[in-house]
């Protein structure tokens, strides 16, 4: 196993454990992130969304790892989390592959790829079935994560 597999292995054994400060351990201080939902994230923000979403999920989330493969520079992994989302609290299982780059053996940059309309269905029923797969909800959907982070960093 590679230097960079460990850090990847380490990041998402403690997100397993909901250990946001193991987590943010694996981030190198300039850290950029990306998903369909949360857009682009740098710096700490990064680290406040996972605490944010641990914080929210109430120990009530299952993380399923694998694949994971790195070299010097860049890795991949792909897992699964279940759980029950918060502003609806309906069932998603939400299927993630991860990119990652390395700096000094810590993560630089790391994105995340799911299907947002598949997990829109699952995250708010009938409305994210019809709505989901369109721009406009996409929109909504980003703009009430950022906002939640927001508020969660002022508390």
């Amino acid at each position: 196993m590679t230097e960079n597999e460990k850090t990847i292995t380490k990041f998402y054994s403690a997100f397993a454990n909901a250990d946001t400060a193991t987590m943010c351990e694996c981030y190198h201080k300039d850290i950029k992130f990306r998903d369909p939902v949360f857009g682009s994230l740098k710096g700490n923000d990064v680290s406040d969304m996972w605490k944010m979403l641990l914080k929210n999920s109430k120990g009530n989330i299952k993380i399923e790892y694998s694949d994971i493969n790195a070299d010097e520079y860049v890795g991949s992994a792909k897992w699964i989390a279940t759980y029950k989302f918060s502003k609806t609290n309906r069932n998603v299982i939400n299927r993630v592959s991860s990119q990652f780059h390395f700096k000094n053996g810590l993560i630089i940059k790391h994105i995340d790829d799911f299907d947002i309309w598949k997990w829109s269905k699952q995250a708010f029923g009938l409305a994210g079935n019809l709505f989901g797969w369109t721009g406009f909800m996409q929109k909504k959907i980003h703009e009430k994560a950022i906002h939640s982070l927001k508020n969660f960093q002022k508390k």
